[in-house]
């Protein structure tokens, strides 16, 4: 109680997030804590790391928050304004998620080996997530009791999240230029594929790790289509691949970003 009390006496004040995770630890045992800021449709801004093992958060710059973070399943809390609690790995990953290129080349060389986030949103548009991490310094998952005592303390944290940053403004929300139709624009300007605004959205579904099924139940569609879609955005790209998919578009991911939301 004296560690919630902590946090509560500095809500608004820089010593929050310190005192945050000092009563994070008395509830949870995690090896890593990020606390992520987003801002609209603009990328996520991180607020405190802490990890014991560098690799956790070595590449966040320049791979992460560079455009990676469009592939991450935590993201799609933020995209779908899911409701303030705790969501785990399992509870938000698709279907294929650790066969994706992104966990190979991105997220398994974080060392991480499971994630639960304590999501809210202090105001429209705009999005914290408190996550909490197991990776090789432990080597093991949250157990269903460790889960269970993060969801008992969510309301009460995402209360506070919730206070703390509410005063935070997303920036420009609303974008009319889409991010797969910037992702359009730029495999268009790079490598002369016309790709119709379905594929583009199709391709950023496979690289999030969707199969054909689980595309299909999102887009509302049959999964017969989305193999119609995913063939032929294969044929149009000269690949056979989601391994080639992924080396063609992530490099420009960043750059539809830039199109999609200049600064």
């Amino acid at each position: 109680m004296k560690r919630l009390a902590a946090a509560i006496s500095a809500l608004e004040s820089d010593s929050f997030e310190t005192r945050l995770f000092d009563w994070i630890d008395g509830a949870v045992d995690s090896d890593n804590k990020t606390i992520l800021l987003y801002p609209g449709d603009r990328p996520p801004r991180p607020l405190r790391l802490q990890a014991e093992r560098p690799e956790v958060h070595e590449n966040i710059e320049t791979q992460y928050l560079a455009g990676a973070y469009l592939l991450d399943p935590f993201h799609a809390l933020h995209a779908d304004e899911a409701a303030p609690g705790l969501y785990t790995l399992g509870d938000v990953a698709p279907d294929q998620f650790h066969r994706t290129r992104y966990h190979a080349e991105y997220y398994a060389r974080t060392t991480l080996v499971d994630e639960i986030v304590f999501a809210t949103r202090p105001a429209p548009g705009l999005s914290v997530h408190v996550c909490l991490g197991r990776d090789a310094t432990s080597g093991r998952r949250f157990s269903r009791r460790e889960v269970a005592a993060a969801r008992d303390i969510a309301p009460v944290l995402c209360a506070l999240a919730h206070r703390h940053w509410q005063g935070q403004q997303p920036g420009e929300l609303d974008r009319a230029t889409l991010l797969h139709e910037a992702l359009r624009d730029q495999v268009e300007t790079t490598t002369g594929v016309a790709l119709s605004p379905r594929q583009a959205e199709v391709a950023l579904l496979i690289l999030k790790g969707h199969s054909s099924l689980s595309i299909g139940l999102r887009l509302g569609i049959s999964e017969q289509t989305v193999k119609v879609f995913r063939k032929q955005l294969y044929r149009k790209c000269r690949i056979s691949s989601q391994a080639e998919l992924f080396t063609l578009m992530m490099p420009l991911l960043s750059g539809a970003m830039d199109l999609a939301y200049p600064a």
